[in-house]
């Protein structure tokens, strides 16, 4: 295969309180990528796309992986040009640079013949992360290239656990504030009570049973958040008025998409879900922030060729 053209999903990461091990795919938004092997050891990247990110390989996340693709080939004279237009938004907390290190692996991959599992896969696209900003997480990377629900035990070994898809609806808002992902993580707490911890375990584990067993209303109560979303949702405006009226409208919980500015909710039904997301988009048109909102299930195969 010499040309392969990719959709690549945006995924939420943390599902509210499996901070850093727990992501989920979407169905939208998502990036197109198209790759071409190369006959000689180059990787050539184009944008068409707003957001005027690098070109130069070792500035760019998706040529980051290509780059560590390509070491791990050394004896092999052969290259990637990729094209990539991107839908998610960098700093959207919607798995922006998730979906183009993830992407990027993904597509090398599929032209090599899949001599990469899915393990190392994971593995090439952490240092895209790293890149983008400065910790090397997997929690977006998994089931973007996974799909569904995914639970990252450890990443050092690597030990990935693909979860059931419960068949619920995502209604997310992507409001226009900017969140740094690097200032998201410095603001954290470095010190944690023990009963908090505790009661976070139990969230973590009460999450995880509840999707495993399709029980919705397990999956509501333990969608709680006692660590991180306290201090990361100052940086978000409205944050608590709306998930207080995603609740009221029916939606089983949410919260903070990534480290934000996105904030996700889970529904029953569509007809909640699409509820839900009008009055997010409802509440940042009455204080002037662009926003934009998607509706999806949750997406079971992850990237797709196209």
């Amino acid at each position: 295969m010499k040309n392969i053209k990719l959709q690549v999903p945006g995924t939420v990461a943390n599902l509210v309180c499996g901070f850093d091990i727990l992501g989920m795919a979407l169905n939208e938004p998502f990036d197109e990528m198209e790759f071409k092997l190369l006959d000689e050891r180059k990787i050539i990247i184009h944008h068409e796309d707003e957001f005027n990110l690098p070109t130069e390989p070792e500035k760019n996340v998706a040529g980051v992986v290509l780059l560590k693709i390509l070491e791990k080939l050394e004896n092999q004279n052969i290259g990637f040009e990729v094209i990539i237009n991107k839908k998610i938004k960098p700093g959207s907390g919607l798995g922006s640079s998730a979906a183009s290190a993830a992407g990027a692996a993904f597509g090398a991959n599929e032209l090599l013949g899949n001599i990469f599992s899915k393990e190392e896969l994971v593995y090439f696209a952490m240092f895209g992360e790293e890149l983008a900003s400065g910790s090397r997480h997997a929690d977006n990377i998994v089931p973007c290239l996974f799909g569904g629900i995914t639970l990252v035990k450890s990443s050092e070994p690597m030990d990935i656990i693909p979860l059931s898809s419960p068949d619920l609806y995502v209604s997310a808002v992507h409001p226009q504030v900017e969140v740094k992902t690097s200032d998201a993580r410095q603001i954290l707490k470095k010190n944690i009570q023990m009963k908090d911890a505790v009661k976070q375990w139990g969230n973590v584990a009460g999450l995880v049973a509840g999707i495993l067993k399709n029980d919705n209303q397990l999956i509501s109560r333990s969608l709680e958040d006692v660590l991180v979303e306290p201090v990361r949702s100052i940086l978000i405006p409205k944050f608590d008025e709306l998930k207080k009226q995603s609740l009221s409208l029916g939606a089983l919980g949410g919260g903070i998409s990534g480290s934000g500015p996105s904030i996700f909710m889970l529904s029953e039904t569509k007809e909640i879900a699409d509820k839900v997301a009008e009055n997010m988009q409802k509440i940042y048109n009455q204080i002037g922030i662009e926003n934009f909102v998607y509706v999806s299930k949750i997406n079971d195969q992850g990237i797709r060729i196209v």
